[in-house]
């Protein structure tokens, strides 16, 4: 089954939301084996979006439609698509119930136009939305097969989940288990992680290897399907360990994690805390660290020290650091990782400073990053960037590697 996704609503043609339900939709789509060949994003417009339907069938076998669904003037997505197919809207008694029980649970007047929201196709599976109001479709003409989700994605991810994903597993008519694990490796670009691994991946049909590429990441995510849930994940075992074999140097987590929460772990885990000094990235460190749950209790502060005065004088750089190695240093870098835990009474520190950009510091080209890293018991110890792309992109990617350095040297530590 060869899928299209068409996204209806003028905001994400105006640039006003970003169209994070093709995403999520494409790789709920992969696991099931269905192929997603095209992306369409259409505005509020009934003539046009009959035009995509049709474009979309000459192409595609399971056309996936998102947004439109609400009860104003412009949500005209499944009238459009009931026209088009000769079908008739009628009013679903279930789904009217649950929006006058949500209208009398927010004590809020009902208008006559949310009824609207009611309204699915005749003959269509109906997908409760026990998120919100509008329930989504699935029709079947015998040709195609049309879905209608709405267009949140707090109400379209728990609906696809629990109703839509069954139904088009039934659809294809497998009984087949999926099992999908993403691997996330970093410090390893995606073209040389592939070259790395290519043979593997050509080899495989089952499971399937997919790459992604993502701020200076890469993560792979491995797909099986099987009759036998153990064999399905005894396949994707096998699968990791070989490319583990590889490239297991850069790898660090699974799923949904990422390198802070991971760091975050470790400290705990380790029963430490940290305080960091943060120059060219002015406290992006910090404020990563602290998304995290449980966070809060591991840091015990830090410094933005863009100015020198604020290097020499709070975290005592010192003046022959300054003078004859320059802020931009891997000296610097280590005499503000070691004092900002001493100044903190922290048992790690860590430090960045370097060059963001637009233009260069101390001779030092964009891009020249150095991190300081020191653990109570252990000598600091200094790495080097050269980065060199935009001024955001070296922030965020200096904040990764601080975490890549830090988590390497953790388990350095606990394995000494």
């Amino acid at each position: 089954m060869n899928a299209e996704i068409i996204a209806v609503g003028s905001e994400l043609l105006l640039g006003q939301i970003v169209n994070t339900n093709a995403r999520f939709l494409s790789r709920q789509l992969a696991e099931l084996g269905i192929n997603v060949f095209y992306h369409t994003v259409v505005g509020d417009n009934p003539e046009r979006l009959r035009s995509v339907i049709k474009i979309a069938e000459s192409r595609s076998d399971l056309i996936v439609f998102t947004g439109g669904l609400g009860p104003t003037k412009d949500d005209l997505t499944k009238e459009t698509i009931a026209r088009h197919l000769g079908k008739e809207l009628l009013m679903d008694e279930q789904a009217l119930e649950s929006i006058q029980l949500y209208f009398k649970r927010t004590n809020r007047e009902m208008t006559e136009n949310n009824k609207k929201q009611a309204l699915v196709l005749e003959d269509a599976q109906v997908l409760p939305n026990e998120h919100g109001m509008a329930p989504g479709m699935i029709a079947d003409n015998g040709r195609h097969v049309f879905m209608l989700l709405p267009g949140p994605p707090n109400e379209m991810e728990p609906m696809f989940l629990k109703h839509a994903f069954p139904a088009l597993q039934s659809k294809l008519g497998t009984d087949d288990v999926i099992v999908s694990r993403v691997l996330h490796f970093f410090g390893i670009g995606e073209a040389m992680l592939e070259t790395e691994i290519e043979d593997i991946i050509d080899a495989q049909s089952n499971p399937t290897i997919a790459p992604l590429a993502s701020d200076g990441e890469v993560t792979l995510r491995l797909t099986a399907k099987h009759s036998q849930p153990n064999t399905a994940m005894m396949l994707i075992d096998e699968a990791e360990n070989k490319i583990l074999d590889r490239v297991g140097e850069y790898f660090y987590g699974y799923d949904d994690t990422s390198l802070m929460y991971e760091l975050t772990k470790l400290i705990k885990e380790s029963s430490m805390t940290i305080s960091a000094a943060e120059s060219l990235t002015g406290g992006m460190f910090q404020e990563v660290f602290t998304s995290i749950p449980g966070a809060g209790g591991l840091l015990k502060g830090g410094v933005v020290c863009y100015t020198n005065e604020v290097k020499a004088e709070v975290l005592k750089v010192r003046k022959e650091t300054i003078d004859n190695d320059g802020v931009v240093s891997a000296q610097c870098a280590a005499e503000l990782a070691e004092n900002v835990a001493s100044l903190t009474n922290a048992d790690i520190g860590i430090s960045f400073t370097g060059v963001a950009g637009p233009d260069e510091l101390e001779g030092n080209p964009v891009g020249t990053v150095y991190i300081g890293i020191w653990i109570k018991g252990r000598p600091v110890q200094t790495e080097k960037l050269n980065l060199g792309g935009t001024r955001a992109a070296n922030r965020v990617r200096t904040v990764k590697y601080g975490c890549h350095f830090l988590i390497k040297a953790l388990k350095e530590t606990q394995n000494a």
